[in-house]
């Protein structure tokens, strides 16, 4: 999987807004500089997501299937654990390709 990387701050609060479309198999790594409870909403994201939440040492702690929000009363996703990584993929990618909680990702640059 390739995916784009949001580490400022001002990436992160833009995200997928305003897309259109997302290839499969790509994906946007949201980095933090520690563990937290990050939450994520849909505001004026136009597909449908699976958001990734993953612990500092890899493990996949929470899932969420998102909807789009266009409007002001967006829902927001929390997860149930702390997350230095989360990850946005196609809605359905991770039933499509087995990915379930407690799942070690491994990231490289290439």
């Amino acid at each position: 999987m390739e995916v784009e990387l949001a580490q400022s701050e001002e990436e992160k609060a833009r995200g997928l807004m305003f897309r259109e479309s997302l290839e499969e198999n790509k994906g946007m790594l949201f980095i933090y500089n520690s563990p937290g409870i990050y939450l994520f909403w849909m505001k004026n994201t136009l597909i449908p997501l699976d958001i990734i939440w993953i612990s500092e040492d890899g493990k996949i702690v929470h899932i969420e299937r998102a909807l789009p929000c266009t409007t002001n009363e967006c829902i927001s996703y929390i997860p149930k654990e702390k997350a230095k990584y989360v990850l946005e993929v196609n809605y359905n990618f991770t039933e499509r390709n087995n990915i379930l909680l407690g799942n070690k990702v491994t990231f490289r640059a290439g």
